[in-house]
Formats: C-alpha cells, structure tokens, sequence
C-alpha cells in the first residue's frame, strides 16, 4: 500500500492521535495544519466576523471517507457530520467499488444561473423579441460588472427568455461561468446589473433578482462497477445482495416515498464532503430535489443495474454548485485543511464535484446494500452505541506512534464491521 493510498486497513482501531498521525504523512500537513482538527478551524472571533449574533462555536465531528479512487487517484475524502455510520459506510462502499476500479466522474462547466422577472409588461412576445435582440449588451453589461471573473477565464454564457401568463411575466434566465466558485454573490451581481436595463427594453418593472438553485447545467455525473463477489455477506452471496440492490432502486423509480429516503442516503454522503468543504450545502441539497423532480415526478438521483457480465452498475446525476475558492473557504481554517486533505490536485469546482458525487454513490450503495441484507440498524445503531454508551469499539492501545512514523504503514489488517 502507497503513502497515497486512500486505503487503509484498520484505521477506525486507531486513537486519535495515530489517525492523525497518518493523516499529516498521508496529505504532507504540518503539525501547524493539524491544530485546526483541534478546535474546528473556527473561532469566536472569526465566527463573529462571519455571521450575525454570535455566542459561541457549533462543532460537528470531522472523520476521513477511505478507499476511494476517483477517475484513477486515490483520494482522502473529509467528512463533516453528526449521524453515526455515514463514514464508516461511505468507506465500506468505497471499498467494494474499488474492486471495479472506483469511481468514473465528469462534471460540467461552473454554470450557475441567474434569474429577472419582470412584471407589468402589455405585450410578452414583443419584450422577448427586445431582450433577444439585445442580448450582446446584456451580456457585456454583466461583464463590466464582473472583471475580476472576467479576467479568470469565466463570465456570461448567454441568456435564454421564459414567459408566463398567470400573472403576465418574463423571466430572462442569465447563464455565467463562475469558474471555481460556488458564484451565489457573482449570479445576484449579475442580476441587479441588468434588472433596470431590462425593464426599460420590455417596459415593465423588474421584479426578483436573484440566483436559482436549480442549476441544471452544472451537473456532475458518477459511475461505479462493482464485481457481486465484493457485494457478498456472511449469509448471502454477491448475485443475491446485487439483485437485491437493482430491486430497491427500481422501487425508488416507481415509488416517490421510496425515492425520497433513497436521495437521503446520496446526500449523507454529499452534504457532509460539502460541510467539511465549507461549501453552502442548503443550496447543494435545494438543487438535488429540484432536480430530481424536473420530469414531474419525484425520482431518484441514482439508479443501480446488472451489468452483461453479472458486475453491479451504479451511476448518478445531479446538481453540484460548489466552489474551492471564496466564502467560507477563505474564511475557515478547517475548509482550508479538508482542500488540504483533499490533495493538491483538487483545486478545481469541477474536481471538488466529482469526488462529492462520489461519495453520494458510495452512500447509496452502502444504503441499499445493509437495506437489502441486515436491514438499515444493524450497523446504525452498532455505531450510535459508542455514544450512549450500550455497546463498545475495540479501541486499539495508545503509544503507537513510533510503529506508524515509516512513511508506508501497512495497517491494522482488513477493516471489520464496515468501519474501513
């Protein structure tokens, strides 16, 4: 096993100290780097620079997703979060998907939308006509608005106009390159800049300005293979646990209910990468069910089949607007370290995306995989009685950190109970 490996056997055995021991010789951080896993990488004077009212620092446990490959690279993924056996799911799932190569991912260009409605206006097809033809303007409106994107490569991508009669309404959609930010600030920017202007071409008035999170160009799209060897428990062998897992992913396309907890197990592994990321995961969560609702019925955001040669197939698509730079991720020393964590090849939007989208995909399928043999709790609950108190993890002995200092430890042997 390489240094880099996201591969490590035994890891949740560990003390704290050991895991972060291997972390500092796995992502090259200096013990500096580490004091942010102390306090959370925030503190009250920052916090109160960040939001309004502030009393205090709301902490959530911070853990590392093993065993991933994405598109080919071994990648440490940061988890933010506060429901037990998401991590150590994610993990397990990973390391089953690895078996098939890990985790392919593509993911569009950094387009976030902006929406202007304008109201009061006598004559719709006349004012689409107006904006259309004034779309240059427009554009190089948002441009000069805009110059430090501008000067990044990114920018306005063009505009398309909707209308609607109940009440009379145009909605001119602005679609903008925000390159490696999320863009909220950008896309509302770009909105007020051109809502007089539009008003004044159709004759109405401007009514809302502001981004939608419903952003549907900027999707990132999963796919996993997973021999059914890997899929086998105890009591079941692969093909079983695999058939059983294309059976609840058909139930979640015909069944709205089921759907909506099927999601819920996607974004347990996504809001918490985008939480560790210091991303805005509301807005992240609002454009996955707004997505997955946009043929009219609820569905879900990824579906598993049989492969012609008996492999599981799982793929995923859905919205991913985050960004690596801006926001909190200037503002917060603990987002800074997960970029850290991450690797110094994710310093794209679009990379950050591919690998959040992948840990959704595990997270679905460590779901539907406990779902369709043991049942949700068994492992659940195994996990949240480490912290009522009604059961107990082996933990290993401290004082370890001598055997751990070569920079190629081999572990604690294979994981156990899902937990690597």
């Amino acid at each position: 096993m390489s240094e880099s490996s996201s591969r490590i056997p035994g890891f949740y055995k560990l003390s704290i100290q050991e895991r972060r021991h291997l972390l500092r010789l796995r992502a090259d951080l200096t013990e500096d780097d580490l004091l942010a896993l102390e306090s959370g990488g925030l503190d009250t004077v920052a916090a109160d620079r960040v939001v309004e009212n502030v009393v205090g620092i709301y902490a959530l446990p911070l853990g590392l997703g093993l065993n991933f490959r994405v598109n080919g690279r071994d990648v440490l993924v940061p988890m933010a979060v506060e429901e037990p056996s998401v991590i150590a799911a994610a993990s397990n799932a990973a390391r089953m998907a690895r078996q098939g190569g890990g985790f392919e991912a593509d993911a569009d260009d950094p387009i976030m939308t902006a929406q202007v409605e304008l109201l009061g206006i006598a004559d719709l097809p006349r004012a689409r006509a107006r904006i259309s033809a004034a779309t240059d303007e427009l554009l190089a409106l948002v441009n000069a608005a805009l110059p430090r994107l501008t000067e990044r490569g990114g920018g306005p991508r063009g505009l398309d106009v909707r209308t609607s009669y109940h009440p009379a309404r145009v909605i001119v959609h602005l679609h903008i390159d925000c390159r490696d930010a999320m863009g909220a600030n950008m896309v509302n920017t770009a909105a007020e800049t051109v809502a007089e202007r539009l008003a004044v071409l159709t004759g109405g008035r401007s009514g809302l300005r502001i981004l939608t999170n419903l952003c549907d160009r900027r999707l990132v799209r999963v796919r996993t293979r997973v021999p059914a060897a890997a899929l086998a428990t105890v009591d079941l062998d692969g093909a079983a646990v695999r058939d059983g897992i294309v059976a609840a992913s058909r139930f979640a396309e015909d069944d709205p209910y089921r759907a909506a907890t099927h999601n819920k197990g996607i974004m347990n592994g996504v809001d918490a990468v985008v939480m560790a990321t210091g991303n805005d995961w509301r807005g992240v969560e609002a454009g996955a069910h707004a997505f997955a609702a946009t043929t009219g019925r609820y569905r879900p955001l990824a579906v598993w089949r049989v492969s012609e040669g008996g492999d599981l197939l799982g793929r995923l698509e859905m919205p991913m607007p985050v960004g690596t730079v801006g926001g909190s991720v200037k503002a917060h020393a603990g987002a800074r370290l997960a970029q850290r964590i991450l690797g110094p090849t994710v310093t794209s939007a679009g990379e950050l995306a591919m690998i959040i989208g992948s840990a959704g995909l595990a997270s679905n399928l460590a779901a539907l995989r406990a779902l369709c043999t043991d049942g949700i709790q068994r492992g659940h609950m195994a996990l949240h009685g480490r912290w009522i108190g009604e059961t107990g993890v082996e933990r290993a002995a401290p004082a370890r950190l001598a055997a751990l200092g070569a920079k190629n430890p081999s572990g604690n042997g294979p994981g156990q109970g899902g937990l690597t």
